[in-house]
């Protein structure tokens, strides 16, 4: 049985790599944890009982943060139901009991992926356009080169000419090659070319670019689902990943959008792109409550190395503590 790639960040890593790891989700939260802080600044300060109305203002502000309006009112009714069985002393120990309900609602997702048996392993990557898909795509293939796996690019979304010509140049940065087909050919045709290069060359792992938009919503799912069966016809599990691409700065309507691909593309995991562009990361809570998947990955920059797996301890901390 061979380890799967996404297994791999959830291994224990040396503490210089983590400590590296919590430096730059630091960095990438920054906007929202100074804009949850601001507006906490006098509950966290607080050297009495945390009352009724302290638990309001933590509500509100754990909804500007984006963490939806739901999560933040069972959040707030874990931390009320506390308050009444023992008090809540005071601000830092307020704080202390919201990372741990933000932990656990990470924690209750942050599933290991299926293992896969054999090469390679395959990873739709979908989202609509705008995302940020594309990019994420030529990104991860530059993350898994770090980790000493082969990867080969497949440009399958073929409805939108500039996502092949955006693909190559990221797969010649990223120094994997790219398996394509001409503009508004068939994508499952570009996919059965590159599984069999793969299978010919022994790669590790195939990224798939799929398309963000056809003429309709059910244009692209069954698009999505003809190329499903045939990655079937390389291995009965693949694709092994399906990663929905999200942008963070879109924030609730981000969410709307990743509903409609659940409903029929059947998503094992989210990346989280912009998330250094947006003072509302509440978002990745809201993600792992309403839609039940873990954050895999997030982008916290432009460059070719911002792009990260995701943390769940770390993301917490580096939320709440300066």
């Amino acid at each position: 049985m061979l380890p799967t790639l996404f297994g791999k960040s959830a291994d224990p890593a040396p503490t210089q790599q983590k400590s590296g790891l919590f430096e730059r989700m630091k960095q990438a939260v920054t906007r929202t944890r100074d804009g949850l802080q601001e507006r906490m600044e006098d509950l966290l300060a607080r050297t009495r009982p945390v009352d009724a109305a302290a638990l309001e203002t933590l509500e509100a502000t754990l909804i500007a943060s984006d963490l939806g309006v739901h999560t933040a009112a069972e959040i707030i009714g874990h931390l009320r139901a506390q308050a009444e069985r023992q008090q809540i002393r005071d601000g830092a120990e307020l704080k202390a009991l919201l990372k741990v309900e933000l932990q656990q609602i990470l924690d209750a997702v942050q599933t290991p992926p299926p293992a896969v048996t054999t090469k390679p392993e395959v990873v739709f990557m979908v989202g609509v356009n705008g995302t940020g898909k594309t990019t994420t795509t030529g990104k991860l293939a530059a993350y898994f080169r770090e980790q000493n796996q082969s990867v080969l690019l497949c440009a399958a979304d073929t409805f939108r000419a500039a996502a092949i010509e955006q693909l190559g140049i990221w797969s010649q940065r990223a120094g994997v090659e790219m398996i394509q087909t001409r503009p508004g050919g068939d994508p499952s045709a570009a996919l059965y070319d590159t599984l069999h290069a793969a299978r010919a060359r022994s790669i590790d792992v195939v990224l798939v670019d799929t398309a963000g938009r056809l003429h309709t919503k059910n244009n692209l799912m069954a698009e999505l689902e003809k190329m499903r069966r045939t990655a079937q016809r390389f291995a009965p599990d693949a694709p092994h990943q399906t990663l929905l691409v999200m942008d963070a700065t879109t924030g609730q309507n981000g969410l709307q959008q990743a509903r409609l691909f659940l409903e029929s593309s059947a998503v094992t995991g989210i990346v989280l792109t912009k998330l250094d562009g947006t003072a509302k990361g509440g978002i990745v809570i809201a993600i792992a409550k309403e839609l039940r998947l873990p954050v895999r990955f997030v982008g916290i920059g432009e460059q070719m190395a911002d792009l990260i797996p995701f943390d769940a301890s770390a993301f917490v901390d580096s939320l709440l503590d300066r």
